[in-house]
């Protein structure tokens, strides 16, 4: 609802007490003197904030406030106006159902003349700060170009090249400028969306770039034939790998400082059949998580796994799929444990971050660096503490069992469904039960669920019946609340914005022992582990439900109960 009887953005601060007459005046003065809006003027001059500017013009008159972002822009109803329109009037249309346009605008005094560009349709105004609309229009404008430029590239290099010139000669013909630009664009708009991969596939008609966001794929460019082979040949030169060999998978790594970040990009390339696959992996070591506390443990969990991290010797396992997030929770232990009175030793493969204070060792199996080999080396160079960044075979599982046996830490990961099914994997390993009850210590299982938008989550109902059936505790559910993914431009519509883990902490205790030794089942060691207080990985899912962390579905997607 408009304020009634004021009608000027001067007059609603000055009543409002937020500013004085004599800085509304001086701002007019300098309004007049730098042609620019009068909001502009006073938050140039200090006098107020941008965010109390836009807040007044909403209550001024009566529009809704709105946060956009380029990918939240439907592209077609931003074709209904003519770009120069769009800039001398700050507004973009953004939306449309039926015969209503939403429209957002930073300056709601040129509400005539949008009505004017957009006749025939109904217009719903939304407000949103000039600073934003700006930067949205920027990067939807060097969308524009790249595209233009795309054209262009193609034409030109049909013009230039022929069907029997090499496909090396047509990459260097192509990658001239809009080709960089493209590249960069693809890694800064991945960055903005806070993505963990990004995905370059070529196919027979077209090429197509996806980010991993959220543990999600999202499909984010579809680009012509031709822009194929210069593309992935661009980011083959980025990472230092082989441009004219395209027969056999390469590994290479890119480095770059954005915006005063340091970000490491792993790339992988891989030969499929309409050219060659690119996944970037994004490190950033900034950030990366390395507090326990805030990983996602429960209580008891955390309790159990530092108890674990304070003993001398002993296995700590942690399991589950990759991208499960293990390698964060061994950084995490290890930086707890870092210290200058204790030698850490990792092998790793690859080393996706470097610590001061540890020693870490990439694997490198063509020269004969294998985890057994760097492990066997480790044990002649007096640690305490040693990491193995995957137990894949017998032989390392060997070691690190004899490892731990002889008075070190050893941490590892596994690839298996949950804590007690690490205890069967061992023993298929060919690790005699004696020898795993009396090395292990603690096994972690862990999953990733998406964490809820907070801007926009919603309130979901749901029967007793069902709650009780998917676990929920019977005493609980009268007064929880549970919320759902709705979606808003801040989390890209997805519902979802960052990511927490689910843990199942199962440490080694006497009763467990000996379910081991005598060959007892997964599902027999793990009904005792619940009764001596483990949560179970769907367990600790419910828990984030009821604390309004995660989704019912979420939970469901990514953990199942035996």
């Amino acid at each position: 609802m408009a304020l009634v009887g004021i009608t000027s953005l001067g007059e609603y601060l000055v009543k409002k007490a937020l500013i004085t007459e004599e800085q509304l005046f001086n701002a007019l003065k300098y309004q007049k003197t730098e042609k620019i809006r009068l909001g502009e003027a006073l938050v140039k001059l200090g006098y107020t904030s941008e965010e109390q500017i836009f807040y007044a013009l909403s209550e001024i008159y009566g529009y809704q406030l709105i946060h956009l972002t380029a990918q939240s822009i439907d592209k077609n109803v931003l074709k209904l106006v003519p770009e120069e329109f769009i800039k001398k009037y700050n507004f973009i249309p953004f939306a449309k159902t039926e015969n209503t346009v939403k429209v957002a605008t930073s300056e709601p005094t040129n509400m005539n003349y949008i009505k004017s560009i957009l006749t025939g349709f109904n217009i719903q105004f939304y407000l949103i700060k000039h600073s934003e609309l700006t930067e949205i229009l920027s990067n939807l404008m060097k969308i524009d170009i790249a595209e233009k430029d795309f054209t262009s590239l193609v034409e030109s290099a049909t013009a230039q090249s022929t069907e029997d010139e090499t496909e090396l000669k047509e990459e260097t013909i192509k990658l001239e400028g809009p080709i960089i630009k493209l590249a960069d664009k693809i890694i800064f708009d991945a960055l903005k969306m806070k993505a963990s991969d990004i995905h370059i596939e070529p196919y027979e008609k077209g090429v197509s770039v996806r980010y991993r966001v959220d543990g999600v794929l999202h499909n984010i460019l579809n680009l012509p034939p031709q822009i194929k082979n210069p593309l992935i040949a661009r980011f083959k030169i980025m990472s230092h790998i082989n441009i004219s060999e395209k027969r056999i998978p390469q590994d290479g790594r890119i480095r770059l400082k954005i915006s005063g970040r340091e970000i490491d990009f792993r790339v992988s390339t891989l030969p499929v059949i309409h050219g060659e696959k690119v996944v970037l992996r994004v490190l950033e070591k900034g950030s990366l998580k390395l507090d326990l506390t805030q990983l996602g443990f429960e209580q008891i969990s955390l309790k159990f796994f530092l108890e674990a991290l304070e003993k001398p010797y002993g296995m700590i396992l942690v399991t589950g799929p990759t991208g499960s997030g293990k390698t964060t929770t061994l950084y995490s232990a290890l930086m707890k444990l870092n210290k200058p009175e204790v030698n850490i030793m990792t092998v790793e493969d690859p080393v996706e971050y470097s610590f001061p204070g540890i020693n870490q060792v990439q694997v490198k199996e063509d020269v004969g660096r294998t985890f057994a080999s760097v492990l066997r080396a480790f044990l002649r160079q007096d640690p305490d503490i040693i990491m193995v960044g995957e137990i894949r075979d017998f032989e390392t599982a060997e070691i690190a069992v004899k490892a731990a046996l002889t008075g070190h830490l050893v941490l590892s990961t596994l690839h298996t469904n949950n804590a007690p099914s690490t205890i069967t994997r061992l023993v298929n390993m060919g690790i005699e039960p004696f020898l795993i009850s009396s090395s292990v210590i603690l096994i972690v299982a862990q999953r990733l669920v998406r964490k809820l938008c907070p801007h926009c989550k919603k309130e979901k109902h749901y029967s007793k019946d069902e709650l009780l059936q998917m676990g929920f505790p019977q005493d609980k559910i009268e007064q929880v609340k549970i919320y759902g993914a709705q979606g808003c431009p801040k989390c890209n519509n997805t519902g979802y914005s960052g990511r927490i883990a689910l843990y199942e902490v199962m440490p080694i205790k006497d009763e467990i022992k000996e379910l081991i030794l005598t060959g007892a089942s997964a599902s027999e060691i793990k009904k005792k582990a619940v009764e001596l207080g483990m949560i179970t990985l769907r367990k600790s899912g419910i828990y984030k439900v009821m604390n309004g962390i995660t989704s019912i579905e979420e939970v469901l997607r990514i953990t199942f109960e035996d």
